[in-house]
């Protein structure tokens, strides 16, 4: 795993798009297309708004798996991921293969359909972030690190809950579901590439649990570390509880 830190959330977004674009054009090139895994939230806006302004990537070879997405949400509530990824990403860049969770659905056979399409080949690369928590997708801790299903029905813990509240993403505690249907964390592992965008001072408790204590399902993001082509990308405000000696190691990776 590779960390690199950057002045701020916009210099962050755009060095990680830039390197998602090289990726996916390398994919398309190698293998005729590219498979990835698209991350939502409040951390991930700047990085998606700045890859899909990237030139020379063919989006109709691209096909996108959702990483994660509330039980029993309407697709048109302001908090529906499958919403934030039709408006940010999927309108923007013209992707017509998408496979989309519905929260609303059967969730066993959401499940089943999609994990189905989803291990049908490689991914090439998963965009992710990691919670206030340390959660990966919404895999609250303790995180289950032995499934090899890839998606769960899994139960939002209330701090993951409560970060839901403070984006702005609900009005108010109890409006934040329960439950969610989320990727596993070792199907995420499977990934061929990881670029995990991880801006703001929220997140840097999360960065220190998960990158300076053990490798652990209650730091679920610390997985990350066993991941040999990750790069996460932090900014000053979400670097500022880690060591020098921590990020002197990390960067010494690349």
């Amino acid at each position: 795993m590779i960390v690199r830190v950057f002045e701020d959330k916009l210099a962050l977004s755009r060095a990680a798009a830039e390197q998602a674009a090289v990726a996916l054009r390398r994919a398309i090139q190698e293998h005729g297309r590219a498979r990835i895994i698209a991350a939502t939230g409040a951390s991930q806006l700047d990085f998606l708004d700045l890859l899909t302004k990237k030139g020379n990537i063919e989006w109709p070879r691209v096909e996108m798996f959702h990483l994660d997405e509330y039980l029993g949400l309407p697709i048109t509530h302001p908090a529906s991921f499958r919403k934030y990824l039709l408006e940010n990403f999927i309108s923007k860049t013209g992707i017509t293969q998408i496979h989309l969770l519905d929260g609303n659905g059967d969730p066993r056979e959401v499940i089943s359909r999609t994990g189905k399409s989803l291990k049908s080949a490689p991914i090439d690369i998963a965009f992710a972030g990691i919670g206030e928590n340390g959660h990966l997708a919404f895999n609250d801790p303790p995180a289950d690190f032995q499934t090899e299903e890839p998606y769960l029905i899994v139960n939002l813990d209330e701090a993951c809950r409560r970060q839901q509240v403070g984006e702005g993403w609900f009005a108010d505690f109890s409006e934040v579901p329960q439950q969610a249907i989320s990727m596993s964390v070792r199907q995420i592992m499977k990934a061929r590439e990881i670029i995990a965008v991880v801006p703001d001072a929220r997140k840097a408790q999360a960065a220190k649990l998960c990158f300076e204590g053990e490798i652990s399902p209650m730091a679920p993001a610390s997985i990350l570390r066993t991941h040999t082509n990750t790069t996460v990308y932090l900014d000053r405000d979400s670097s500022s509880l880690l060591s020098q000696g921590t990020l002197a190691a990390f960067a010494a990776a690349a």
